[in-house]
């Protein structure tokens, strides 16, 4: 199973995706899905165990023995009783660029966790499962826009509701602006 997940850029509302800022007065944010990936590989393999190819190599036999904190709460949360899998993880672009890749890392997982269970999840559940393995679980100082977005895709506006719930629709802009956008857009690594 392969997956990938687009990595994105905030166009306005940065910051109102947190739930210090949206507990408070709503947050409101427009981003982008942008054509640039996390990729997530799972299969089975022949032996027993947990093998994970990320910037680093583990090879463990229980989930507890995990060092990568979301790929261990990912397989605990989906309760791999007998683990005998193998994750792993490629990015058109480094982490640390501030494009939501663990965001789009943790969404791209557990999407093929899901899949490799032959499970289905809707867009906006998995979004929310992701940031219940960041925010909630892993107590990360984040926000909620990397998931959504990578979840949900294309140019995207999102209200984060005081009482935590999300809602996404698609930017209502014509085709015309969005290929005026990606003619005059550019992005540099520097």
């Amino acid at each position: 199973i392969i997956v990938r997940s687009p990595l994105r850029v905030s166009l306005g509302g940065g910051g109102t995706d947190l739930a210090s800022y949206y507990r408070d007065n709503e947050g409101f944010l427009l981003t982008a899905a942008i054509d640039k990936y996390v990729y997530v590989n799972v299969t089975r393999p022949f032996t027993e165990g947990i093998f994970l190819k990320y910037s680093k190599l583990e090879h463990v036999n229980k989930i507890i023995e995990v060092n990568h904190p979301i790929i261990r709460e990912c397989l605990r949360l989906l309760d791999f009783k007998t683990p005998q899998v193998e994750i792993t993880t490629l990015a058109d672009i480094p982490s640390g660029t501030g494009l939501g890749s663990s965001g789009s890392f943790t969404t791209a997982l557990l999407k093929a966790l899901y899949a490799h269970r032959k499970r289905h999840i809707s867009p906006d559940d998995l979004a929310e499962l992701a940031c219940n393995v960041e925010i909630d679980i892993l107590n990360e100082p984040i926000g909620k826009q990397d998931q959504y977005i990578a979840a949900i895709g294309g140019i995207s506006c999102f209200t984060f509701q005081k009482n935590n719930n999300v809602i996404s629709k698609p930017a209502a802009i014509s085709v015309a602006t969005i290929n005026e956008l990606e003619d005059n857009l550019l992005l540099f690594f520097t």
